[in-house]
């Protein structure tokens, strides 16, 4: 070792909550390495952790449940009454009686509900869900010839997605996503966080009721016996690890096709893109908080007992040790997805999405272009994400006729539900602005 190297111990704290570790989060991840596998980070101010940026050392705590436990409970700072609960970290890392925050058994159970729930989701099915939600989406920018990837279409999405798969009515829906957007835009969280909950429970009492073909019903059905609790936190766990993670993904693979050095010019494929983004611009690049059992030594760095150890994917997969898995863009090395117990259940349906979001993006506006330089794109500060702040493009104008096409072609498909005779009865509703979900209900009825 160069006795002029300072050690471990003596690393500075490195902040991830500022706006220069949004722009090159890169910087910390080497600063750190340069010393050990892992080391001292301020989540927020005040909010100590460590942060684990050796691949080899991250799988050695992903894969230790005896050593390294998942339950915030253990958080001694938190605890001690150190953590204010206005922290902006303690959402994401808060104790919750979902798979995400526990161990054991416990763990075990909740985890097969979830992952046999999602098992029966098929590619089919999936993208035949989303193409819809694309074509809505794209018909609100469509004639405008510019619109920000990022607001008016990655992120809203996956968010009008989830409420498809939880199988949501309108006004539940719209509560879903206004709440859910409020959460990881950091407004007013916990207004936004009582609206969850209470649309969770009355989405949960009336799948109970009324069952149907989504996942809201089939954990309700699932032989592991969820409470009503269970499955509120279950399903904002799904909604929380489904939405901002896909988001990224597609955004940050947006930017790598319409690049001009690396993006379309040069032929790359989506799927090419999105492995790249998982390596490079990894949607969820630091997270999964562990709590050392005890005071453990991690390469040269001594994590105590019941303090956050935090996973960087981004960090684990820009190890030197990968250089050769990462020129290949080998889909077994990275840790973008996880690994060990925890690890995504997902990864699957996830990619699923993000291709045929960005498939039918390109194809209805085949002319994409980036309105501003690539290196003038801004990326939103937090020490979790990799998240831009937006993606503006512009394009020539098209008409907004991709939802009319749909319908004409579902009323045309064997099978097809026919519309009601107009001297049905109509249930008159109490008049209210409309939200997303509501709006895209009236258009097409899935």
């Amino acid at each position: 070792m160069d006795p002029q190297a300072p050690s471990a111990a003596t690393v500075s704290r490195c902040p991830m909550h500022d706006a220069a570790f949004a722009a090159d989060p890169q910087q910390v991840y080497d600063r750190l390495r340069a010393h050990a596998p892992a080391g001292p980070v301020e989540l927020a101010p005040g909010t100590d952790a460590t942060l684990v940026v050796g691949h080899e050392t991250a799988l050695r705590v992903l894969q230790n449940t005896e050593l390294f436990a998942r339950d915030a409970r253990r958080w001694k700072a938190l605890n001690e009454g150190r953590i204010g609960m206005d922290n902006p970290v303690l959402p994401m890392m808060a104790y919750r009686p979902n798979c995400l925050f526990t161990d054991g058994a416990v763990h075990l159970r909740l985890r097969k509900a979830v992952v046999d729930s999602l098992a029966r989701l098929n590619i089919t099915r999936i993208r035949r869900d989303v193409e819809p939600i694309a074509d809505y989406l794209l018909d609100q920018f469509s004639e405008r010839g510019r619109a920000d990837l990022l607001n008016d279409y990655a992120k809203l999405l996956p968010l009008l997605l989830f409420n498809k798969l939880f199988g949501c009515p309108a006004d539940i829906g719209d509560t879903l996503t206004t709440a859910m957007s409020a959460i990881f835009d950091g407004k007013d969280a916990l207004r936004a966080n009582e609206d969850l909950t209470a649309c969770l429970m009355e989405l949960i009492a009336l799948k109970r009721r009324s069952p149907g073909d989504d996942v809201t019903s089939w954990l309700i059905q699932h032989p592991a016996g969820l409470t009503d609790e269970e499955l509120k936190d279950q399903l904002a766990l799904l909604m929380g690890a489904g939405i901002e993670p896909e988001r990224n993904l597609i955004g940050n693979a947006m930017v790598l096709l319409l690049s001009g050095t690396d993006g379309r010019q040069s032929g790359m494929l989506i799927e090419e893109a999105l492995d790249h983004v998982l390596w490079n611009q990894t949607p969820i690049a630091n997270y999964a908080a562990h709590y050392p059992v005890q005071d453990v030594d991690l390469g040269g760095h001594v994590a105590e007992a019941n303090t956050p150890v935090v996973i960087s994917f981004a960090g684990a997969n820009s190890d030197p040790a990968l250089a050769e898995a990462r020129r290949t863009h080998s889909k077994g090395a990275h840790l973008a997805w996880g690994a060990g117990p925890h690890a995504c259940p997902a990864k699957d349906p996830a990619q699923v999405i993000a291709i045929t979001a960005i498939e039918r993006l390109l194809n209805a506006l085949p002319d994409l272009t980036l309105a501003v330089p690539e290196k003038d794109l801004q990326w939103r500060p937090g020490p979790f994400h990799r998240a831009l702040v937006a993606l503006p493009v512009t394009f020539s104008p098209t008409p907004a006729t991709r939802m009319a096409a749909a319908l004409q072609n579902r009323a045309a498909a064997p099978g097809a539900q026919q519309p009601l005779p107009s001297s049905a009865p109509v249930r008159q509703e109490p008049v209210r602005k409309k939200g997303f979900w509501s709006s895209f209900l009236d258009i097409f009825r899935v």
